[in-house]
């Protein structure tokens, strides 16, 4: 049988996005996402749910995301789900699924920190390391300037 692992999100940043950068200068940009459902019961009650998910994003698409994006603001985002293990401060063994952003696309009118969009390549889930897309050109240049918005 066929497995396919694809999510798409679209909510509202929780916090600012978290830049940082592996040994190997590899971005890596951590963020959360609250995205909202509403819908009536059959009585007729309306009610609210609110799913918080964390998110990484790689290479220059988190720097991009750091650079323009801040909490509060709507975001889609489009990835894959990544399960993730460590061992906890105390010892125990914690683990937590989050989405591993390939594709977003900054929502919401112009003006401020929004932009476009920004795409990657498919990573892997290896490890820290190897999570960075695998296909994707470290030595390309993206001027500001050539950044449409």
């Amino acid at each position: 049988m066929a497995n396919y692992n694809r999510v798409i999100l679209i909510g509202n940043l929780t916090r600012d996005p978290q830049l940082r950068y592996t040994p190997s200068q590899t971005a890596v940009c951590d963020f959360g996402l609250a995205v909202n459902r509403n819908w009536n019961d059959p009585s007729g009650q309306k009610h609210e749910e609110t799913t918080f998910v964390d998110c990484t994003c790689w290479a220059r698409q988190a720097e991009v995301l750091a650079k323009y994006m801040t909490k509060g603001r709507p975001l889609l985002v489009e990835g894959r789900l990544t399960y993730r293990s460590w061992d906890g401060p105390d010892g125990k063994k914690r683990s937590k699924l989050e989405v591993t952003v390939e594709r977003f696309q900054f929502l919401g009118g112009g003006g401020g920190k929004r932009g476009r969009s920004e795409d990657t390549q498919r990573q892997d889930t290896a490890g820290e390391e190897s999570q960075a897309p695998d296909r994707y050109d470290y030595n390309q240049e993206v001027e500001d300037d050539t950044i449409p918005f």
